[in-house]
């Protein structure tokens, strides 16, 4: 009996080099297209990028500089916190100060609207937002200077009513648990999300979210984000019960890995995995098949230490490393883990996983809410979308 376990977690491992083997495959082409240089042109809309803040985050001022350094002609900043007191103001004003010439705007309003405290900043700040063409980005992405050429030109496809991107991690420290968090962004979401797209899934990935401005109102507005905490989730439903699409853009920011303390990072984690299992719940059943080595190591277990079910998993562990290198390489980012942590990663990866079973509440920068799969409707154009099964932010 044990030997049949033991094959049947070693089947679900070879599974899992196959995903591992198409995320490679999904990456390079990714990456070739990305490397094509955008054509010329000289009318390129006006774009105003809004940006909420809470608090001073580690690498914060590196990350917003980099908005503020973008080879595009004409774009307005919007900042926006919900306190007076909030260190991330001061940020904004030596920002300010170093680009006098750009446009920078900051909005200071506590003005609650629903229970997600983000949705309730961008509210805020939208009455400040001068153009037609919207870039929601979080505080935490470091972009490259052509980020917004490339958004805006997704953005302008047939049938594109949104455009998001992939990202990968970058942390401020060279520790263990920052390798980790880089690891699991840039080895096993971004990957994971192209295999996703190749098999036809249009997800947004909140990290960046670009759209016009008669699109956004058209469905609603941002107050049809207020009660949800995957808010890019729902846009992106909303856009495909349009009839539109959900354009990927070819480039890769990355975002910071704060977390110093392995409970830290496990916390932030497991609301990602949460909130995914709520959005998602076949798609997150299925993700637990990424992860070859995890499954490998268990087959080793349950075959006793057998010759074949060690050489198996060293294979694969030689190849998920050589993959993982791969990734990187492609898309010009620096290693994110060692050959030895890479079954570490796998197992923490399922750990998180295995904790969305237990009780439902998500902690995010101090605010401790329950995630619940329910339908919510609150305009014409969500009634139209049929959000069943969104994740809604409660208490």
């Amino acid at each position: 009996m044990m030997l049949f376990f033991a094959d049947t977690t070693m089947a679900l491992a070879g599974i899992g080099m196959v995903q591992t083997v198409l995320g490679l495959g999904a990456v390079w082409k990714f990456a070739r297209h990305a490397r094509q240089p955008l054509p010329p042109r000289q009318d390129w809309p006006a774009v105003t990028i809004m940006k909420p803040l809470h608090g001073e985050e580690p690498l914060l001022e590196q990350a917003l500089e980099s908005f503020c350094q973008q080879d595009y002609p004409r774009y307005q900043l919007v900042f926006g916190v919900q306190s007076a007191d909030d260190p991330a103001r001061h940020v904004v004003r030596r920002l300010q100060g170093r680009f006098p010439h750009l446009d920078i705007v900051m909005v200071v309003d506590p003005t609650p609207h629903g229970e997600n405290r983000k949705i309730a900043n961008l509210i805020n700040m939208y009455p400040s937002a001068r153009h037609d063409v919207l870039v929601i980005a979080d505080s935490d992405v470091h972009v490259t200077r052509d980020y917004l050429r490339r958004l805006v030109t997704a953005l302008e496809q047939p049938q594109i009513g949104l455009v998001t991107t992939l990202y990968s991690g970058v942390s401020p420290q060279s520790g263990l648990i920052g390798t980790l968090g880089m690891a699991g962004i840039s080895h096993q979401f971004l990957p994971g999300a192209l295999v996703a797209r190749l098999l036809g899934r249009q997800d947004c990935l909140g990290a960046t979210m670009a759209l016009r401005r008669e699109t956004l109102e058209n469905l609603g507005g941002l107050a049809v984000l207020s009660h949800h905490i995957a808010d890019d989730a729902v846009l992106g439903h909303l856009m495909v019960g349009q009839g539109l699409r959900v354009g990927l853009a070819d480039t890769v920011p990355a975002t910071t890995v704060p977390e110093t303390t392995l409970r830290a990072l496990f916390e932030h984690e497991l609301r990602w995995q949460r909130t995914i299992q709520s959005v998602a719940p076949v798609g997150f059943i299925l993700s637990m098949l990424q992860f070859p080595l995890f499954w490998a190591l268990l087959g080793v277990a349950l075959s006793g230490l057998a010759g074949w079910a060690l050489a198996v998993f060293f294979v694969f562990w030689m190849v998920r490393f050589l993959v993982s290198r791969g990734i990187d390489g492609l898309l010009k980012l620096a290693p994110a883990t060692s050959l030895l942590l890479l079954p570490v990663r796998e197992l923490l990866s399922m750990a998180t996983i295995l904790a969305t079973f237990r009780k439902g509440d998500v902690k995010w920068r101090g605010q401790v809410v329950q995630v619940t799969r329910m339908t919510y409707r609150s305009s014409p154009a969500m009634q139209q979308a049929t959000l069943a099964g969104q994740p809604l932010l409660k208490g």
